[in-house]
Order: C-alpha cells, then structure tokens, then sequence
C-alpha cells in the first residue's frame, strides 16, 4: 500500500497530541489552514473521517488513535536515529515523575542519583496528571505507576513495587475504631490525578465502601495529602509517597497497607533503554527500590 504523505502524517500526529488544530499549528510553525489541508488529505488517503467534535476538542477516532500511537513513536525512532548518525548524544534525560512521589520519595534521594550518574543530568518534571510518554513528546522518559502496559516503542523497567491505604494524623486516627466503617465520620480527601484510588483500595482490600459524610477533592495527591496532614481528613496513598511522614509520626495508616497489583516503573523509548545515562538511572532506581521488593523486567510491545 502507498504511504501517505509525510507532512500529513506530521499534521495529524500533532492535532492527536493537542487536540487542536491552532495548538499543532503553532507547534509545526504554519498557519491553521495548513493543518487543516494535510489532516483533509490523510482522510483522503484513508476515505475516512479520522476525527470528532468534542465541544473545542477534536478527538481522533478508535482507529485513527491507534494509528497516531504508532505515527509518535515512529517519530520518536526517526528523531533519535538522526541524533545518533549526527553524532549528537544527550547527556540530560528530562523525566517526568508523580507530584507526590517526586516530592517525597525521589528528591530526598536526588543528590545520591545524580552522584550515580556522573555526568548525565536529570531534570525532573512532576506531573500532576501522570500520562504515558507517547503522549509527551518534551520528555525523555516517565516514572509511571500502577498498572501499565507499554506501547509500541517503549520500553518499561519495574523497579519498585508499593503498598497503599488510607492515611491520617494521629489525632484523628484515634478517633476511628476497628472497623473501617468509622472512617465515615472523617472527611474523604480525593485527588483527580488518580480518581479511582479509594475505590481500588476498597476492592483490593475486601473493605466494604464506606458513606463518607463529607469529600473534598483536589487537583492532585500532593495537595490531598497535604490536606490529610493538616487534619482535615483521610485520604488514600502510596506508602512510597509517604515514608518520611511514616516515619516521623505525622501520618499513620489505622488500616494498614496492602501490596498494589502493580508498583512503579521507569519507561523510556525502546531505542534509548541501552544509552549508559538511561541504563544508570534504571539501575540506581531498582537499587534504590529494593527496599520495597523491586525487580527489573524490561519490557516493550
């Protein structure tokens, strides 16, 4: 079969991304008119719509979403490639990271990692909503957590498994009773960057879910655990994003914690997995996280 145009393709990888055609025009550096021409000439190509109005948002697809997965990470093989035969090597890995875990479990270990990575840099990108890499083409890898399958072109090492359970002060957790159902009496803190956090804890725990008489929810787990050790509330977490305060007795978990399905792993695209930089801070973070049983198994789809 003919290939499409390769300027099309560009177009079109770029409105999936942002979902806008100004936003890819100014990325691409043409004017809207052009974008909309090239994304005309892929439906021509393919003698199909490849996108849907949602609202301002143009929403690509089923088809055409797994099309533009494939289209990114092509881009990402051909931009690498061209580094390489120029013989430019990077020596800085811009690595998105979790708020809450970039703030409480990785910075107060940053001068140990940099230490071990010698002349490769790290700039660290918290990211309130964690997304794949195939979606942030800036970064040069992503730490993600809980269940996650890597797509074409990248490659995932697991290096740290967790637990995770409902947290608060100690003043409050005295307040509670064995049962879990006491918790109703306290406000429940949610984060919209892992919506569904207490319900996984729920399921996962076999604890029947509890009538809460009042929620309060933030923008990401930082701020709602920032609120749970004010006092305000419990809130679900991580046992990795909260060690420390663990640790110095700001926060308890009345209920324990059970073992995720799933901990974190570091993903990167598949051609940089074996660049010494990637492959040092792949190592220090399974070293650092055997603590919580961590085990490197690469993987790529």
């Amino acid at each position: 079969m003919r290939l499409p145009p390769l300027n099309a393709i560009r177009a079109f990888e770029a409105v999936c991304r942002h979902g806008s055609i100004l936003k890819a025009a100014e990325e691409l550096n043409v004017v809207r008119g052009a974008v909309r021409q090239q994304i005309a000439t892929l439906e021509g190509h393919f003698g199909r719509n490849l996108f849907l109005r949602d609202g301002r948002r143009l929403v690509p697809t089923a088809e055409a979403s797994a099309f533009a997965v494939a289209c990114s990470a092509a881009f990402d093989i051909l931009q690498r490639a061209a580094c390489e035969l120029e013989g430019v090597v990077p020596d800085r890995i811009r690595l998105g990271v979790p708020s809450a875990f970039a703030v409480w479990w990785l910075m107060p270990r940053v001068a140990d990692m940099q230490a071990h990575l010698g002349d490769t840099a790290v700039d660290i990108v918290p990211m309130s909503v964690v997304e794949p890499l195939n979606m942030h083409p800036e970064l040069d890898a992503v730490i993600m957590g809980g269940e996650y399958r890597p797509a074409a072109g990248v490659t995932a090492v697991r290096f740290m498994e967790d637990e995770f359970g409902p947290v608060a002060t100690p003043a409050l957790a005295a307040t509670l009773s064995e049962d879990p159902a006491a918790m109703g009496r306290l406000a429940m803190l949610a984060s919209r960057s892992v919506p569904k956090l207490w319900d996984e804890w729920f399921a996962e725990s076999g604890t029947p879910p509890v009538a809460f008489s009042r929620h309060q929810e933030f923008e990401d787990l930082l701020l709602a655990l920032g609120a749970a050790r004010s006092g305000l509330g419990i809130a679900v977490a991580p046992r990795a994003s909260i060690e420390d305060d663990l640790q110095r007795g700001q926060l308890v978990a009345p209920y324990g914690f059970i073992a995720r399905p799933s901990g974190y792993s570091l993903c990167c695209r598949t051609p940089d997995a074996k660049r010494p930089g990637f492959a040092a801070l792949s190592g220090w973070l399974c070293q650092s996280g055997s603590g919580k049983g961590s085990f490197s198994a690469p993987s790529s789809e």
